[in-house]
């Protein structure tokens, strides 16, 4: 009977520690992009223009990606508790103190704070879960991670749209208070440390500290700002790209042979670890490729409502929410590599069809390969991660989810750079082919803007008028081709990108019901 009861207890504490870690998780998430669409009311509040206003996205994704690696050492010099408290704390305060921004410099200042504060409760939540579920529930814990993951980009904007035209942006921030409180005291009451996780009296590593902190803040300003500025056309972007090259590089360097680093670099020596965070990074690389290409389509190209756009999306990331739980349930019966290999099929499919696509494409055609996207998503990502993890000590958990969330979030941002890049320049590409053929000399051309000056003529435009206007709309029409050929060129390219990793699937250990090494643990 009372072993019944401890089994009981044991069961609901988990689940209870699963809330108290994913809660925070979830609106630290959502507020990576909630900011996008609120931009234009923020550029309007605080007097500044829309490159200005840019910079509140900029500096949260700067800090964050600085601390997302730092988070096993922190968890070890602070101890996590403490540490994953006190992250939670600043998270909400700084949340509180944006909403209360008097210029877009103090907007921009508490953003960092902010970032400082979230970046470290994707690596701790992932850690934590790992730890609180026993070995055969893992898929279950990574399924719950990922709903925060991959449900808190697809939310955030719609969610960020809907407070800002109802409310106001300053909301988008006072939001996160209740919820922050809530998480601190579940945290306190529900959240403990392991003996091999206690505060510990550490020496710090100063030098690989600034190394990081230079190489990954220069690089996620190059990787936000690039295409804005034309890449290494701007002298900007060029000096900051080479300071992050030869940061980074330094730092691989002095973390290898320090006594005691900041980042174990030694943990990708771990062959599964090393592979799964390569897939990840580039599903995540097409994941919000995909995400940032099919809104822009969809109202530039296809005219649709950002209400229509953001239900396209918010339908694919309900496909990932069911998709999640089946998987869960299925890494206990199937070997975990065939559910990573068919999820990547299916998502790299998704990419495929987009590249199908044409200007009179319907809604049916546009949903199905979000939904696609969201199922093949959904069947990766859980057997990804625990396979990723499954030879990881638990003592070493914390730095192997650090870097593991650190590739993450940078395939994440290059996908992003690398489609608004691509779109940008295959549309030049393809409007200078297009436009060789508007030409006085061209017998199509002729033809079909003869017929449309008819039409202009009909209604009572004057000959000129109708054949300046004849023109006008057939050289529009030629834009929107040459940019919907632009989108279809980026979605191959992304569906080659993502097949291409099928073969590091290989690579990873795990067999049947998701077995992995027990002695580790």
């Amino acid at each position: 009977m009372d072993t019944g009861q401890s089994n009981t207890a044991a069961a609901a504490n988990k689940w209870i520690v699963a809330v108290s870690v994913m809660l925070p998780t979830l609106i630290e998430i959502i507020d990576t992009s909630v900011v996008n669409v609120s931009l234009d009311h923020i550029r309007g509040s605080l007097s500044a223009s829309i490159d200005e206003a840019t910079w509140t996205v900029t500096a949260y994704l700067v800090s964050n990606a600085i601390i997302i690696p730092l988070t096993g050492w922190l968890s070890r010099m602070l101890g996590r508790k403490f540490y994953l408290i006190l992250s939670i704390v600043i998270f909400t305060v700084s949340s509180f103190l944006c909403g209360c921004a008097w210029s877009l410099q103090s907007l921009i200042f508490f953003r960092i704070v902010q970032g400082i504060g979230g970046g470290a409760l994707q690596p701790l939540s992932q850690a934590i879960l790992l730890e609180a579920f026993p070995l055969k529930q893992r898929g279950t814990a990574m399924a719950l991670f990922g709903v925060g993951i991959l449900f808190g980009p697809i939310i955030g904007p719609l969610m960020g749209g809907w407070i800002t035209d109802n409310w106001s942006w300053q909301w988008i921030f006072y939001i996160n208070i209740p919820i922050g409180i809530i998480s601190v005291l579940m945290c306190m009451i529900f959240i403990s440390d392991p003996s091999y996780l206690k505060k510990q009296k550490m020496r710090i590593d100063y030098m690989g500290l600034a190394l990081l902190t230079l190489g990954l803040a220069t690089l996620q300003i190059v990787l936000d700002k690039g295409q804005q500025e034309d890449w290494f056309a701007s002298g900007f972007i060029f000096w900051l790209s080479l300071i992050s090259v030869c940061s980074l590089l330094l730092f691989v360097v002095v973390e290898w042979f320090a006594k005691d680093p900041i980042v174990h670099l030694s943990t990708f020596k771990n062959r599964s670890f090393t592979t799964g965070s390569m897939i990840a990074f580039f599903v995540f690389f097409n994941l919000f490729g995909s995400i940032v290409l099919l809104p822009i389509l969809l109202q530039t190209q296809l005219g649709y409502t950002a209400t229509l756009a953001g239900q396209v999306l918010g339908l694919g990331g309900i496909a990932t929410l069911i998709t999640m739980p089946i998987v869960g349930v299925l890494m206990t019966k199937v070997n975990p590599k065939w559910l990573i290999a068919v999820g990547t099929v299916i998502a790299a499919y998704s990419t495929f069809r987009l590249s199908q696509f044409n200007l009179y494409v319907d809604y049916i055609n546009v949903f199905l390969p979000r939904v696609f996207l969201g199922v093949g998503t959904g069947l990766l990502f859980v057997p990804l991660t625990t396979l990723t993890m499954s030879g990881i000590k638990r003592e070493e958990m914390g730095n192997a989810t650090a870097i593991y969330n650190l590739l993450r979030n940078i395939g994440a941002s290059i996908g992003v750079a690398f489609v608004t890049t691509m779109i940008s320049r295959h549309a030049q590409v393809h409007q200078f082919q297009l436009t060789e053929h508007l030409s006085p000399f061209d017998r199509n051309y002729q033809m079909a803007s003869s017929a449309v000056a008819r039409v202009f003529g009909y209604n009572g435009f004057s000959p000129d008028v109708s054949k300046f206007a004849a023109d006008s709309l057939i050289y529009g029409n030629t834009i929107k081709q040459a940019s919907m050929l632009a989108f279809n060129d980026t979605s191959f390219i992304i569906f080659v990108i993502l097949l291409s990793t099928l073969p590091l699937v290989l690579l990873i250990k795990g067999g049947k019901g998701g077995a992995t090494p027990q002695g580790v643990h």
